[in-house]
């Protein structure tokens, strides 16, 4: 990697483009495993500067609380319960701006560096609601309610930040009181409305998260500190449920791979089976997600049952340095401050707080029926996916993940870039801008290499032939990518990119039959070895739908076979379709 140039392989670049699509991705995939995307140095440390500004500013947002101290002396103030309330906030509102995840270079923001409120307090662009047929939710054109909802949003989780906290409400052992629950209530329902309007902002707050957070805020102190307990360790046994399949080995080889701290190439190949021609995930690989997955179990359930001492204080080091790793990796989506912030909470609600347990419990009822609920929501997440966002389902990082592919021929994208209003151009624009359109195209080829190394882009990679007979005559993008510059924020949910925001494209560029096709791949329930697809045309709808086996993902290279052909269990196909072969 270099400090501000990106590392790519050495490729004659003209005879790089004149190869088959799979031929592309090959050196790419092998180039990967030495280097990662190849970022520059200059990126991780922008970001790193991002999170400090993070941290700095929620600090000292705190220590604006009257009572609380100074900035100099926050040993004495860090684990106030107010405080926790105030980062809480200071946290969602930093998220909801857009500053979070999903922001930055890695997510392919460079010009501006990111969407967020550059699109959510500009009409006309476009929003997704979650079920447009509840009345006053129907539409795609963001419009001056909507800006005026995102503006209440920042306006009262502002006035929150401003609040001094309640002299009648302090918590024993500290100083300060906690914040009034009524004024909770603003923030609250202006996110849910909202929410139901645009489900990407409220999705870009974190709402699974922090807005269940603001709820349980209402909670008498003893629940509240039990419930926000219940929070943490809902989302750490969420994400090592997700993980119990066999995609998890290969995300960890491929974050391994791009982490700009692990430089020793032998030891990041060791995580492949044989390196260049075996990329799919070695034993060590698989030992490493397996570990990761038992400490999620139960570390979290050690320090939700132990009441401090030397137990507690261990499991504790163990979450640290975990979530620290996870920081290391810059791991696609960057949730940098996500993570910086399960490592607060650890500390103050399992570290500083270890001694309040169930049996503490002054509202039982209300704390089981937390827990009720984030259970329901993690199981019908991974038991029927396509009903629910992998966020609320708890499925971080696992692999398994809906997305797709969108696949433009000659010219498509360049009206989606003209007609859509937004507040960034094309990825690819924007990369050119930076460093040539040859750098340009094979940055994002890189972005295809690396979707082609986990499970799941095997598939998306060996069912583009039956959606676009002709890969070297069409522009393939991630799903990715394009809500990023349509929606204002991606973060890895395929739900963004499926039919919702195909319709809406459609309804303002009207593409002809053929010229902008979507492959859509679903997440595996957790009790189904299999996949379902579905190939969408922009024009005429569902081209074909079926099945695809996890077992055939695991078993192949990111390049597949030499004729790319993949094993299908086809449901249906339009025999009206038209085939686009030239």
């Amino acid at each position: 990697m270099g400090w501000i140039k990106p590392s790519l392989p050495d490729l004659d670049v003209a005879e790089w483009r004149s190869r088959p699509h799979l031929q592309r991705i090959k050196p790419l995939a092998q180039h990967w495993v030495d280097h990662g995307f190849g970022t520059p140095y200059a990126i991780h440390l922008l970001y790193v500067a991002k999170v400090a500004g993070y941290a700095i500013g929620g600090l000292a947002v705190a220590a604006a609380t009257p009572g609380i101290g100074s900035l100099g002396n926050v040993s004495s103030w860090w684990f106030e319960l107010v405080v926790y309330q105030k980062i809480v906030i200071w946290t969602l509102l930093w998220e909801v701006l857009g500053l979070g995840c999903g922001s930055g270079p890695l997510t392919l923001r460079f010009l501006p560096p990111l969407g967020g409120l550059l699109y959510w307090l500009r009409p006309g662009t476009v929003r997704l609601a979650p079920w447009p047929r509840i009345p006053l939710t129907g539409g795609t054109r963001r419009g001056p309610l909507d800006v005026a909802l995102y503006l209440a949003v920042l306006a009262s989780a502002v006035w929150l930040l401003l609040s001094p906290g309640d002299p009648s409400s302090i918590p024993p052992g500290n100083t300060v009181g906690l914040i009034d629950p009524v004024r909770m209530v603003p923030l609250v329902v202006a996110l849910a409305v909202l929410g139901l309007r645009d489900k990407t902002i409220f999705l870009a707050a974190r709402g699974e998260h922090y807005w269940v957070t603001l709820l349980v805020f209402a909670l008498p102190y003893l629940d509240m500190v039990l419930g926000l307990k219940l929070i943490m360790v809902a989302l750490w046994w969420g994400a090592a449920t997700s993980k119990l399949n066999r995609h998890f080995p290969f995300v960890v080889a491929v974050m391994i791979s791009n982490s700009p701290l692990q430089r020793v190439k032998w030891l990041k190949r060791k995580f492949y089976r044989n390196f260049p021609e075996d990329l799919r995930p070695s034993r060590l690989a698989g030992f490493a997600a397996h570990t990761g997955t038992v400490i999620e179990f139960t570390v979290p359930t050690v320090l939700l049952f132990s009441n401090g001492g030397t137990v507690t204080m261990a499991a504790l080091a163990i979450m640290v340095l975990f979530h620290t790793h996870i920081f290391s990796t810059f791991p696609m989506g960057v949730p940098l401050e996500w993570n910086v912030f399960f490592v607060y909470s650890a500390l103050v609600l399992f570290g500083h707080y270890s001694g309040i347990g169930f049996s503490d419990a002054s509202a039982p009822l209300l704390v089981a029926l937390l827990a009720a609920g984030l259970a329901a929501v993690l199981m019908l997440g991974n038991v029927m996916p396509r009903l629910v966002s992998f966020l609320p389902s708890m499925r971080y990082y696992a692999g398994n993940w809906a997305t797709s592919l969108w696949c433009f021929q000659e010219g498509a994208e360049e009206v989606l870039d003209r007609r859509i209003r937004k507040a960034s151009g094309l990825p690819v624009t924007q990369l050119s801008r930076l460093y040539g359109q040859d750098v340009a195209d094979m940055l994002l080829y890189k972005g295809l290499a690396w979707r082609a190394m986990h499970t799941h882009g095997r598939a998306l990679m060996g069912l583009l032939p039956r959606t676009v007979p002709d890969l070297n005559g069409a522009t393939i993008r991630e799903g990715e990518a394009v809500a990023g510059m349509v929606l204002g924020w991606n973060f890895g949910d395929g739900h963004l990119h499926n039919e919702s925001l195909l319709r809406a494209v459609q309804e303002r560029c009207g593409f002809a039959e053929g010229e902008l096709r979507v492959l859509i791949l679903e997440s595996q329930p957790i009790h189904r070895q299999c996949q379902h697809y579905r190939i969408v045309d922009a024009a005429t709808g569902l081209v074909e739908e079926g099945y695809v086996d996890v077992a055939d993902m695991v078993s192949r290279q990111p390049w597949l076979d030499s004729d790319g052909a993949f094993p299908v269990r086809q449901l249906r196909r339009d025999p009206t379709a038209v085939t686009l072969s030239r």
